[in-house]
């Protein structure tokens, strides 16, 4: 019985040049414009909830009805500015987000597929090592160690098959 296969697809060179050339531009346009935090500072800056999302969106809009009650030394030009560019960027993100999602997800069953495949493969070579197949023993011999547990827990080279 085959065994199952969980996806099955391909690309053409043609679409991954396209697709590269996607993520290029991108890359082209966002040189520049963001920023690489270290994990202290986005510890540091956090991300904005959604609660405070609304008190952003509120403090905007009273701003705009009332422009006299704008602190002096608040730029508000520059708020808006950043108000602006944070909603395009979010929009991306959110795209970007989903789309990475979907080729991580795709990933996964492929890893997967490959992974069962090959120790199905294993198996097999094992069998015919045991049964004398000429240059199966060598074979089998290379991707045992890949099954070696430490020697804490069981010791037989091939306990995880």
């Amino acid at each position: 019985m085959a065994l199952e296969n969980l996806i099955s697809i391909s690309f053409t060179e043609e679409e991954l040049a396209t697709l590269d050339g996607h993520l290029a531009g991108i890359k082209t346009v966002l040189t520049g414009k963001t920023i690489n935090l270290t994990p202290d500072q986005r510890q540091q800056y956090g991300r904005i909830a959604n609660q405070n999302k609304l008190i952003v969106d509120k403090a905007k809009n009273y701003m705009e009805q009332n422009p006299a009650w704008i602190p002096n030394f608040l730029d508000k030009e520059e708020f808006d500015k950043d108000y602006s560019a944070r909603k395009q960027v979010e929009d991306r993100v959110q795209l970007l987000g989903s789309l990475s999602q979907q080729l991580l997800d795709t990933k996964t069953l492929l890893d997967h597929d490959n992974y069962t495949n090959s120790l199905t493969f294993y198996r097999m070579v094992r069998f015919l090592a045991g049964e004398n197949e000429p240059g199966a023993k060598t074979v089998y011999e290379d991707m045992k160690v890949l099954f070696k547990k430490s020697a804490s827990t069981d010791t037989s080279d091939d306990s995880t098959t």
